[in-house]
């Protein structure tokens, strides 16, 4: 395919613009040594250049999109129609309060239902993705410990099976990463954490349901092992899919939670965003907040910033029309609607693993939440067919691979989740996929090294494209090679 740049013509064009209506005006600023290169394109160039490239692009309207960790499911338009009304898509963040009294609103409603949800106690917005909520979250814990002068907390605990995006932001808000390993169940090895904390601990990350799909039945256990070392405890929402509505991380014992609105609630996610990590916490936490806060006194909204905050980690008030459709979702759903959801997720990923189970062993034989992760091991050592030819292979079938060498703890693993949105006849064809895949993998396993076929890239020399990635196009006139 072409890139833009290489369409058209110079002087092709596709507007028209008014002639100006006030006097032109000249501006003393910095000028281009050279004109801006932009692509010389009509109408229908443009027009067929996109259609070529959304045909290339794989999402849940195109297919099964079984991405573990993820919850790619199906966002209702609904949401869309609702983040699109003037009332909110055509305000400014500057504008005054009197004249915004609907978003602040939707701001301080959110707030509310999110904390019924997780059990917490005050939620903030601001947080634009999961990472820069793990990052707040992890700020709040560090201003509490500095709010009471106890600057020898310096160590984060975080699991093996953790999200690689944990330890990251423990150090860069300058702790110590402490790893846990799991124990032969899958979760946190309770020996092991309890030889790890002391007086140096400034709190633990945890995924519950953790990162291989189980519910951690030590949860209540693990998180009083924290507190009375006198940490705190910080709930990575990446898994709330599968327990939303039927049992609150605040309960489990968790200070602060960060969700992800572009996950659990149904609104966006991959394509460059815009995604929204809201934070929430317990009480004790509130001052810290970031940004300001919706409140309502005498039946008017207003913005409030709490007392000690740790300032604005961005601008305003985060994604402000991605909570519009999360709280659109939340309230489609209702109080019945939520946990429901979260029954399909992990019906679903339960009917599928019963049904893989005998062809594609589970890293963890046992009942799991929304995700399962599988084990290509003895495949690989008995054929060489390794988790990347099968779900190279899945790409003929129109099916997204799932999430693959992941979690680390896991050889050969490939993590799925089916989400509550896929019907059973959908969850059978991807079956049926995958038994014809393991019968090619038996009779012709090199033949899976070719994988994908049938689709408009094959398959790219993975080495090359990390020790040499071409970024740049360049333009024939330079002289420079494209």
């Amino acid at each position: 395919m072409k890139l833009i740049f290489e369409r058209g013509k110079e002087g092709r064009q596709c507007t028209l613009l008014p002639q100006c209506d006030v006097p032109a005006a000249e501006i003393e600023i910095p000028k281009r040594a050279k004109p801006l290169r932009l692509p010389h394109l009509s109408e229908t160039e443009i027009s067929r250049h996109y259609t070529e490239l959304a045909g290339q692009v794989h999402g849940v309207n195109n297919g099964f999109y079984p991405l573990g960790s993820c919850t790619m499911k199906y966002n209702p338009k609904v949401n869309e129609e609702a983040a699109a009304l003037a009332g909110f898509a055509r305000i400014h963040p500057l504008q005054p309060e009197h004249t915004v009294q609907g978003a602040l609103e939707v701001l301080e409603r959110t707030e509310e239902m999110l904390c019924e949800i997780t059990g917490m106690d005050s939620v903030t917005m601001q947080p634009a993705a999961g990472a820069h909520g793990e990052f707040t979250g992890l700020l709040l814990i560090k201003a509490y410990h500095d709010s009471r002068g106890d600057h020898k907390r310096t160590k984060i605990i975080v699991p093996d099976s953790a999200h690689g995006t944990n330890p990251a932001s423990a150090s860069m808000v300058g702790y110590e990463v402490v790893s846990i390993p799991s124990g032969s169940d899958g979760c946190v090895d309770l020996e092991k954490l309890r030889a790890a904390v002391g007086d140096d601990t400034a709190g633990l990350m945890l995924t519950n349901p953790n990162t291989v799909g189980l519910f951690d039945k030590n949860i209540i256990e693990i998180t009083s092992v924290i507190h009375e070392a006198g940490g705190l405890n910080y709930y990575d929402g990446a898994n709330l899919n599968a327990v939303m509505g039927i049992v609150r991380p605040g309960d489990m014992g968790f200070d602060v939670v960060h969700l992800n609105l572009h996950k659990t609630f149904s609104t966006p996610h991959g394509g460059g965003g815009p995604g929204s990590g809201p934070v929430g916490c317990k009480a004790f936490l509130k001052e810290f907040l970031p940004g300001r806060q919706a409140v309502c006194e005498d039946g008017t909204f207003s913005l409030r910033k709490p007392e000690h905050s740790i300032g604005d980690v961005k601008s305003f008030y985060g994604n402000f029309l991605v909570v519009v459709r999360a709280m659109a979702y939340i309230l489609m759903l209702g109080k019945e609607g939520i946990p429901e959801a979260a029954q399909n997720a992990v019906l679903n990923a339960n009917y599928m693993m019963e049904k893989l189970k005998a062809l594609y062993p589970p890293a963890y034989d046992e009942t799991c939440m929304h995700e399962f992760v599988i084990t290509l091991e003895q495949m690989k050592r008995e054929n060489g067919v390794t988790a990347m030819d099968i779900a190279k292979s899945l790409l003929d079938y129109g099916i997204h691979p799932p999430t693959m060498y992941f979690p680390l703890i896991v050889h050969e693993a490939l993590m799925i989740e089916p989400t509550e949105t896929e019907s059973r006849e959908t969850l059978d064809e991807a079956i049926r996929a995958f038994g014809e895949i393991y019968a090619k993998a038996q009779e012709d396993p090199e033949a899976m090294h070719e994988a994908p076929v049938s689709t408009y890239i094959r398959r790219p020399d993975e080495v090359q494209a990390a020790r040499k990635p071409v970024l740049r196009w360049s333009f024939p006139e330079d002289g420079e090679q494209k």
